[in-house]
């Protein structure tokens, strides 16, 4: 039996904070995440805590934090083919056993007196790597979940979630540290995994079927990989969050430094700390929607770096707890509503076929950033110190704005919805799945005076074709006959068309229309599909020719989905 997307309450305005806990499945999921999340603050702590315990190098510490969250660079994008290849509840399910292990483990190894620098380490890339795997499934799941309505405040809520428990689990965690060693706090999130995975195990998530086989997993990164590439909005986002976490990763890299050498303090001094940090991130989540309501993309990331840059070095110069903590409770507001604004972007504009990819590779963007970060502002620590190394990373942040004169944030609206799944065309030849490689060829009549405005149509139509799945593209002009244009692209086999023919959007659908709306006179556009024969590949009689595939459509249709 399913559980239907049916709200239990009275109904809150859908851009309001709390309107997706209306849905149980979503609300238990998300407080279970929250549970997990504690865990993995709590563990945190006593990780870099112990790090700090066993060396004084700055860079064995700041390389906790690396181990944390560079498999989710290295895995994103296998993660979030998975993600969309497979039963997303199944995958959860498997992450969440591996970073169980992974915890179980290394309090076993705290327990028994074996853990090293290295060991930690590796242990902590382990739990990284099933939150790595974890991460696709669970958010491009958000959108079974609730209603396409209530997204942007769900995709926040994902974020408060985690940042609840770093308000919390921080100081926590330095309390669990200080009584009973970083042992207990490593066990404690082992234990808090548990509630999870158990509410995972009983949803009964709806799977819609496709008709056509799952990609090979290969084949699935290189479709992720083309769309993103050949999608303006996502690979901005994704630029932007890259250079928001290098700039950025010094808070959390250097915290333990903070707390120990700018505010001589111990273990709840550090948890202190990271709960102000925490705290001032729930206050952004709180806030997306007014900032999303108020303010264009551009002007809110903008602002948002400018007052975290300020908020680093207020962090640095400041050797009072108070300060500290006034400055980190800004900068985790800011930081937290700049990856809320990247995030929201990426989900509103990928479609469900590649949600899962789209969003590994976020990601991979922010992990692969504070990685990065954070092997780099602690390099610096050991040459400068924390308070310079802070310093410089708050001068960084000020100028990235800069960045934006180049990667200007496209607008957001609503989710970009697949489009209704077209029928397969009528062909004369024996083809297989492998068959291939396709031609597609569409004419288009054109107006000579409308030739500029539907060859600039024609670019957005290449960027379609592209992420969907085709290559080759050309355009092309009759020099006999200008009015008469034809589009051409290849698709590998006779199932990337079928894959590429059925990934259109809504607004992919309109697209096509458009162009289509450009053509002219009695006859109608016309589709010609042939299958592209090298020299040599042709096998069966003389009798038996090979034809091509050819459809006249009229020209209301949608042609260049066919």
């Amino acid at each position: 039996m399913t559980e239907t997307l049916k709200p239990t309450s009275t109904p809150l305005p859908s851009d309001g904070i709390a309107a997706p806990l209306r849905y149980p499945v979503f609300r238990r999921i998300w407080l279970a995440s929250l549970l997990s999340n504690l865990g993995l603050m709590i563990q945190s702590v006593g990780a870099a805590w112990a790090m700090t315990q066993m060396t004084a190098s700055a860079d064995k510490v700041a390389l906790v934090q690396t181990a944390l969250m560079l498999p989710i660079m290295i895995l994103a994008m296998p993660a979030g083919a998975w993600a969309d290849m497979y039963d997303r509840r199944m995958v959860s399910l498997a992450s969440l056993a591996l970073s169980l292990v992974g915890a179980s483990a290394l309090t076993v190894m705290e327990w028994t007196g074996h853990i090293t620098p290295n060991i930690l380490l590796a242990f902590c890339f382990v739990i990284g790597s099933g939150m790595a795997l974890f991460g696709p499934a669970w958010q491009s799941s958000v959108g079974e979940q609730v209603p396409p309505e209530v997204l942007p405040p769900a995709v926040a809520l994902s974020g408060i979630s985690y940042n609840i428990a770093r308000s919390f689990g921080p100081a926590i965690g330095g309390v669990i540290v200080a009584a009973a060693g970083a042992v207990a706090s490593f066990g404690a999130n082992a234990l808090l995994y548990v509630p999870l995975f158990v509410v995972l195990l009983f949803w009964r998530r709806t799977v819609e079927v496709s008709r056509l086989p799952r990609e090979r997993l290969n084949r699935a990164m290189v479709s992720g990989i083309r769309y993103i590439a050949n999608s303006p909005s996502i690979r901005i986002s994704l630029a932007r969050t890259l250079i928001t976490g290098i700039c950025g990763g010094s808070i959390s890299a250097l915290m333990p430094l903070v707390a120990r050498d700018l505010l001589h303090g111990g273990a709840q001094t550090y948890g202190i700390m990271l709960g102000a940090f925490g705290m001032g991130a729930v206050i952004g989540a709180m806030n997306i929607g007014p900032i999303r309501k108020h303010f264009s993309g551009e002007t809110a990331i903008r602002g948002c770096a400018l007052i975290m840059g300020m908020a680093i070095i207020g962090v640095a110069i400041s050797t009072e707890p108070v300060l500290t903590a006034a400055s980190l409770v800004v900068a985790g507001a800011v930081w937290m509503a700049a990856i809320a604004l990247l995030n929201i972007g990426v989900q509103l504009s990928a479609p469900r076929w590649v949600a899962g990819r789209s969003l590994a590779a976020f990601q991979a963007a922010i992990a692969g950033g504070v990685a990065i970060g954070s092997w780099g502002w602690g390099r610096l620590t050991d040459m400068v110190g924390v308070e310079w190394a802070l310093i410089v990373s708050g001068v960084a942040m000020l100028s990235s704005p800069l960045f934006g004169l180049i990667w200007r944030m496209p607008p957001t609206g609503a989710r970009d919805e697949d489009a209704e799944r077209l029928e397969d065309p009528e062909v004369q030849l024996q083809l297989t799945a492998r068959s291939g490689p396709l031609v597609v060829e569409i004419e288009y009549r054109v107006d000579q005076e409308q030739a500029r405005a539907f060859h600039g149509v024609m670019q957005d139509v290449q960027l379609s074709r592209q992420r969907n799945g085709a290559y080759g593209w050309s355009i092309a002009r009759d020099i006999a006959d200008p009015e008469l244009w034809t589009e051409r692209y290849h698709c590998p086999t006779w199932m990337d068309f079928l894959r590429q023919r059925n990934r259109t959007t809504q607004s992919e659908r309109a697209l096509y229309l458009r162009a289509a709306g450009f053509h002219l006179g009695p006859d109608p556009v016309r589709v010609r599909r042939m299958l592209e024969r090298p020299f040599g590949s042709v096998r069966w009689k003389e009798e038996t020719p090979d034809r091509a595939a050819t459809e006249v459509l009229p020209a209301s249709t949608p042609a260049g989905s066919s």
